[in-house]
């Protein structure tokens, strides 16, 4: 069990739900994402995911994918993003710290190389959208060998089956998405989140969180009801982007208000 299971494992036993938070590495600016990682920890994130930069980000909606872009306009890389964990470990060594991203650049550097720089760099899991559970077997066992887990989306689309074959290899948590469409949409049915979270449960003891669609503490609770936790990303990257005429230094503060919202309304 790495950081991502005992801080799951804390939470549970003390009664209160994960809070994971989402920005991408070099947004607005690579000078930016530490102190922000930083900043989401002491406002009461529980497990921060950091978005690879990537130039066809799929699965996003237009905040993020708009994100990924002025990350890519600084250069920003996979080793870029690693590096900035690494940073980040320096203060923080508890935290647990989750790359989601895309395969290409993965694939790119390889699967091996990827999982021993991760390992050195303090990350603790690893979400890539693009790569299903067929084909995903040789990188989740990459993965574990460096006691990295290899976490999944289940969507309310994904096939009983299809649930199965991600159970068998997922390891952190399940990351469920709430609705049909992109991160940033809208909708959030929580009925039928409750219903599609009790058929997941029937395949894997794993903790749930759900994401996309969560918005602020009332949509984050009601999310979190019957999962383990909620994702929160285009909220606050959206406020990331909007810092007042480019003052960045200014950004700590600005998702600290927002987290703190969703940290009071999680706890009560």
């Amino acid at each position: 069990m790495n950081r991502i299971g005992k801080k799951l494992q804390a939470l549970k036993d003390d009664g209160r739900k994960a809070l994971v938070t989402y920005i991408v590495a070099g947004d607005p600016t690579p000078e930016t994402t530490v102190p922000a990682m930083h900043a989401l920890v002491a406002a009461g994130a529980d497990i921060l995911e950091i978005g690879v930069p990537f130039s066809d980000p799929m699965a996003e909606g237009p905040v993020i994918q708009l994100a990924h872009e002025r990350a890519l306009k600084h250069g920003t890389s996979l080793r870029d993003t690693l590096n900035m964990v690494a940073e980040f470990r320096q203060q923080d060594a508890d935290t647990p710290v989750i790359l989601m991203g895309y395969a290409n650049p993965i694939e790119k550097m390889g699967y091996d190389g990827f999982a021993t720089a991760a390992k050195s760099a303090g990350v603790d899991g690893v979400l890539t959208v693009d790569l299903p559970p067929e084909e995903a077997s040789e990188f989740t066992d990459v993965l574990r060998a460096q006691q990295l887990e290899n976490i999944f989306l289940i969507a309310p689309t994904t096939t009983i089956e299809r649930q199965r074959a991600i159970a068998s290899q997922a390891g952190g948590f399940i990351y469920y998405v709430s609705l049909k469409g992109v991160t940033g949409a809208g909708h959030l049915d929580i009925a039928s989140v409750e219903q599609k979270l009790t058929e997941i449960r029937s395949l894997t003891e794993l903790p749930i969180c759900v994401g996309f669609g969560i918005k602020d503490g009332a949509t984050a609770k009601a999310a979190s009801a019957p999962a383990s936790g909620a994702v929160v990303g285009s909220a606050i990257v959206s406020a990331m982007a909007n810092a007042e005429d480019g003052k960045y230094d200014s950004i700590p503060t600005i998702i600290s208000d927002i987290v703190s919202e969703i940290r009071a309304s999680l706890d009560s």
